[in-house]
């Protein structure tokens, strides 16, 4: 899998090619989800066909010129009127070549929103560019009301391939998620469907959702989605997807979410960087089919590392960014503490399969180096609807009652006295810990390396527990480690994993 940047990942840099045999929209036509259902499977039974690119002297804008061209908000998508919801849009060129269809609906009518370049405002740095019926936006933006009356601000962007990022109140934008994953990290190549056509259902004065309609399309799969998304401390979006594959999909990600990790304190001796970490999601969580909690954080490997969580009816997982203070960063302008973190809750039976991590080598922060989503045990057949429902919850914690006490840090580092390496893992105060340490037991475990007992200690700076432990790995290159605490035979802990590598 290669290395995208940042720009470039969200931007679809790359992604395969409004497909020719898309019937466009018409003005008056009537709209239901069921419409978006029937382009995809239509799609499907047709032969793949790339859509057009915008001229060419949008696409060699360059990265200063690109953004002197800014959408006004003052002639947002139903500005002016008592609707809650406002949408803007970004104009095509540079990473952004092929123009997305957006309509609106309204009354159960759809209408194309064409591409009006006389919505933008730019600086007279921008050259004179072409402007014809090829033109088109490239993307959305959601904007509403939260806490100043009047004003009306982001919470959710579409934009670049499948795409798209939200926040919680107060938060700044951060990992992505996107509609579908194809390929991640085969050595062939990975292949990004776009979604080509997207239809905004005018909102009621006093509703607090938007809902979106998205057409996806590519090579192996065409797809219906429908979000239903509602802003608030957290942005929720619920999720309804129906899937055609072209070809028999065997390494298909479902809800995948994309991040950036580069340091910890488990590998921040190799940066010389002023900051402690540095990272947008600092651990996957999951909450499988047998009832565990289990924790991995996660790592910049210095080769492409893979991770299958094998599961029986996930029943939730996540990308989460625990270190919530500006000191765990030190970063004034990146302010990664106020990152979000993603929640994946399926709805329904999603069968067997796994929880699957991709994990690139990094140097740098601008890179989208971590993938997580959901990867089905038998492929899905060509020809076949395949129809998969989830909610998306993007913010500070994963919503779930927190019955067992959490990792809240892990520490990895050479001990000085012996051969090795000692581990220590923080775990946040808890009720259950109430009657000390020695109430509890540990279990620690590992198939490839030998490790101490362990030991359990009060942290005096977080009320928790800490669990120190040692192992020398000799000449093994990998470990696989597992680490629990219990109370009278029951989980008195979530489960700590972790993947050591040279």
């Amino acid at each position: 899998m290669c290395m995208i940047s940042r720009r470039a990942f969200l931007a679809g840099l790359g992604a395969l090619p409004l497909s020719a045999a898309f019937t466009p929209v018409q003005a008056g036509e009537g709209f239901s989800h069921a419409v978006v259902v029937e382009k995809a499977r239509d799609l499907a039974a047709r032969e793949y066909t790339p859509r057009p690119t915008v001229p060419d002297d949008w696409i060699n804008l360059s990265y200063d010129q690109y953004r002197k061209i800014w959408f006004r908000h003052a002639d947002a998508l139903w500005s002016g009127t008592d609707r809650p919801f406002h949408v803007d849009f970004f104009h095509p060129g540079l990473y952004f070549p092929r123009p997305v269809q957006v309509n609106t609906v309204e009354d159960g009518q759809a209408q194309p929103f064409p591409f009006d370049f006389d919505l933008f405002d730019k600086t007279d740095q921008v050259p004179p560019l072409t402007t014809d019926d090829s033109l088109g936006y490239s993307g959305l933006r959601l904007r509403t009301e939260f806490d100043q009356p009047g004003i009306k601000e982001e919470f959710a962007v579409f934009q670049g391939a499948s795409y798209f990022r939200a926040i919680g109140q107060g938060q700044i934008y951060g990992l992505s998620a996107r509609g579908l994953a194809l390929k991640t990290g085969d050595p062939m190549g990975e292949e990004f469907p776009d979604f080509i056509a997207f239809w905004l259902e005018a909102p009621a004065p006093e509703q607090t959702h938007m809902v979106l309609h998205a057409l996806l399309d590519s090579p192996s799969v065409a797809g219906a989605y429908r979000f239903t998304i509602t802003p608030g401390a957290s942005c929720v979006m619920d999720v309804e997807a129906t899937l055609f594959p072209r070809v028999d999909l065997d390494h298909v990600g479902i809800a995948p979410l994309t991040s950036m990790f580069k340091f910890d304190e488990t590998n921040r001796h190799r940066f010389d960087d002023f900051r402690p970490a540095v990272h947008d999601s600092d651990g996957l969580m999951i909450l499988n089919g047998a009832g565990e909690a289990l924790w991995r954080p996660l790592a910049n490997p210095r080769r492409l590392q893979i991770s299958a969580f094998a599961d029986d009816a996930p029943r939730r997982f996540g990308l989460m960014q625990r270190a919530r203070r500006l000191s765990n960063f030190a970063d004034l302008e990146a302010l990664y503490h106020r990152r979000p973190g993603l929640w994946v809750e399926p709805k329904g039976d999603w069968g067997r399969g796994a929880v699957t991590l991709v994990e690139i080598p990094t140097d740098r922060e601008i890179y989208d180096n971590i993938v997580a989503y959901w990867r089905p045990a038998d492929p899905a057949p060509a020809g076949e609807a395949l129809r998969l429902d989830y909610r998306l919850t993007w913010g500070e914690g994963a919503p779930v009652p927190n019955d067992l006490p959490r990792v809240i840090n892990t520490r990895l580092g050479r001990d000085p006295f012996n051969p090795g390496n000692i581990v220590t893992v923080d775990f946040e105060a808890h009720p259950i810990f109430d009657d000390g340490p020695e109430a509890l037991s540990i279990h620690i475990q590992s198939a490839q390396v030998e490790t101490t007992q362990g030991i359990l200690q009060r942290n005096p700076e977080t009320g928790g527990l800490r669990l120190g432990f040692r192992f020398d790995p000799g000449e093994a290159d990998l470990a696989e480690l597992r680490a629990q605490l219990r109370k009278d035979g029951a989980m008195a802990s979530e489960v700590w994993l972790y993947r050591w590598t040279t």
